[in-house]
């Protein structure tokens, strides 16, 4: 019996060392860079056009991750992205705003995070892309604005980078990532644009039934045509949800910005991508977000003003209001409302159930490697 669980001892020892990095258990083992392309698993989408400058390494995407995830990047050392970003609710908050550092509140609902790597050319030829009024052009620049928002993680990138600096864990990872003696903030936005860039969502039912390998429902079936077909205020009995005009595409999102009809102008709080623009017709027009997990995503819009599905499909059914900025596709709503039928409504959700991604959702290459 001894004999034997000492072998099991040595096999534990020896399995445990072989499963570590080199440079992670041999002391004073130069670290080298490692250039190693990572392999984005893009399955039926097309290419992304990303970043030329800032090609994805598995190293780069690890360093990202555990950036993602680290508290030190915050002014008090007790908040990291993923605090507001949780994998469960696809990246997002469940509650409306999210709380920052000294306990007070944002003003905008947390944004999913998911397939951000095909948003970039709609940031490029529009001028702005990412947040909620698309105030930042790049994904790179937009990682480093909560970290010194006053109301999120108010830390300095100074004081950031000095803490990175003095982990030597980091410094090496650093290294390995891009061949860099010390840390700098364009590294540390490179780092996190590459992880991500490698949040994929794209195994969910509704593309297993693209690829032919599962059937919908009946109940899916009948939502899914409702999702796609236009609205018809004159034919009623053959109009559908006039969903896709806005959730369009593989990402369920034009990626652009609206006015979908949430405020009159005199009771806009948010002028949304107005104040980027400075154009009196973007008043209160928000980013489109993707439906991909959308079931999991509550609450909904720019400010979380709808707790649940149910809300939202009040607001398109018919609780729109015009306003001189209001999407034209839009003005159908506000005039006839879309007269859903409590079969039509179900059937609606049964197929946004569909776009829930549970793979991207427990993803273990995302969680938290600390």
């Amino acid at each position: 019996m001894r004999c034997l669980v000492h072998s099991l001892i040595f096999f534990w020892v020896v399995l445990s060392v072989g499963c570590k990095p080199d440079a992670m258990t041999e002391p004073g083992v130069p670290v080298e860079f490692d250039p190693a392309p990572y392999f984005l698993e893009i399955g039926h989408f097309p290419p992304p056009a990303l970043p030329e400058d800032n090609p994805m390494t598995e190293a780069g995407v690890e360093l990202g991750r555990m950036l993602f995830h680290e508290k030190r990047l915050s002014g008090d050392n007790t908040q990291a992205c993923a605090d507001c970003h949780l994998q469960s609710r696809n990246f997002s908050d469940p509650a409306v705003f999210s709380t920052g550092i000294a306990g007070e509140e944002g003003h905008r609902h947390s944004m999913v995070l998911s397939n951000l790597a095909w948003h970039l050319h709609h940031g490029e030829s529009h001028g702005h892309g990412f947040f909620w009024d698309g105030r930042s052009p790049s994904l790179r620049e937009q990682v480093l604005d909560p970290i010194q928002d006053a109301l999120e993680m108010d830390e300095s990138l100074e004081d950031v980078i000095v803490k990175l600096n003095g982990d030597t864990e980091y410094r090496d990872e650093f290294k390995r990532a891009f061949d860099a003696e010390e840390v700098t903030a364009d590294l540390l936005a490179r780092a996190l644009e590459q992880f991500l860039f490698s949040m994929v969502s794209n195994q969910s039912k509704y593309d297993h039934w693209l690829l032919g390998e599962v059937e919908l429902t009946e109940s899916e079936e009948r939502g899914r045509v409702l999702f796609f077909d236009e609205f018809d205020p004159f034919n009623p009995e053959m109009s559908g949800a006039d969903c896709a005009h806005c959730h369009s595409g593989l990402d369920f999102s034009n990626h652009q910005f609206a006015n979908n009809g949430l405020d009159a102008d005199a009771d806009m709080e948010d002028i949304g991508y107005m104040g980027v623009t400075g154009e009196d017709g973007d008043l209160g027009k928000f980013k489109t977000p993707s439906l991909r997990n959308v079931m999991v995503s509550a609450p909904y819009m720019h400010d979380g003003r709808f707790a649940d599905i149910e809300e939202v499909l009040d607001h398109y059914d018919h609780g729109a209001v015009s306003s001189t900025s209001l999407d034209p596709m839009m003005q159908y709503n506000v005039d006839y409302g879309l007269g859903l039928s409590e079969l039509d409504r179900a059937d609606l959700i049964a197929f946004l159930h569909t776009l829930t991604d549970t793979e991207f959702l427990n993803n273990p290459a995302f969680s938290n490697p600390h």
